[in-house]
């Protein structure tokens, strides 16, 4: 009787945020419907060959953006990640940038977060049988993993900012100027809505989390025109522009 052949490993998950609904350029791919105790992951999750590694993405907000930040299932998503074998997970967000120099079409990796969400389901403890863990948080993203992601866009000639505070908020709402200006007193350098629970639930899941924070937009009274209404035409183009480094930096990760 011939062994029983397992799939390579995968090395790295991808989770796609606004106008990131897929990964280029993956070959051998396949699409998994994974079933988790929580629920249906925000969609299949596709796993493929890139830089001779094997990955996995999932999009956040459906494939075809149909959840909002408030809605998605993010106990979910993590877990189903989990049950494929991903250790390491990058999470691509769009945010609206607060400090001078974090604009739009701007990459950072930040290094802390603020979490002003509410109601959102944050813990897999959670739940009925389930152990509490008390995760170490003061770090949220992994050192490691972040890193990595530096080293990788220096290598392949991708400018990013190094560090930052991502404040992330309830949404789908854009925020109001005195929400902006009470996140800049706080320490907030960038805003985003999908970036917690989802660090925290693959803290409590072992796995190493990293952000790459795509900016869209100046946030509301910040920027050099802080008067200027935000435009969503705006924000797409400059999501579609800035979102193309994404895989540049992440093939140079793999292939590190």
């Amino acid at each position: 009787m011939s062994a029983q052949s397992f799939p390579p490993p995968i090395d790295l998950a991808i989770i796609g945020g606004t106008g990131v609904y897929a990964f280029p350029g993956l070959r051998n791919t396949q699409r998994h419907e994974v079933a988790t105790r929580w629920g249906q992951p925000s969609s299949a999750i596709v796993t493929g060959e890139a830089a001779g590694k094997r990955i996995a993405f999932l999009a956040r907000h459906g494939e075809r953006h149909t959840i909002a930040p408030h809605r998605i299932n993010y106990r979910a998503n993590i877990d189903a990640l989990h049950e494929l074998g991903v250790r390491r997970i990058v999470g691509v967000n769009a945010v609206g940038g607060i400090r001078h120099d974090i604009g739009p079409r701007v990459l950072a990796i930040p290094d802390q977060l603020i979490d002003y969400t509410a109601g959102r389901i944050s813990s897999f403890c959670d739940a009925d049988g389930e152990p509490v863990l008390h995760i170490e948080f003061g770090e949220p993203y992994s050192d490691a993993l972040r890193r990595g992601l530096l080293d990788a866009a220096k290598r392949a000639g991708v400018a990013v900012v190094a560090g930052g505070c991502y404040g992330a908020t309830q949404g789908p709402r854009l925020e109001t100027r005195a929400e902006i200006a009470r996140l800049r007193r706080d320490g907030c350098d960038l805003v985003g809505m999908t970036g917690m629970p989802e660090a925290a639930l693959a803290r409590e899941r072992g796995m190493d989390y990293a952000c790459i924070a795509v900016v869209a937009n100046w946030a509301a009274g910040c920027g050099p025109d802080p008067d200027a209404p935000i435009s969503l035409d705006e924000i797409h183009a400059h999501l579609a522009a800035a979102s193309g480094q994404v895989p540049v930096i992440v093939r140079e990760l793999l292939a590190g």
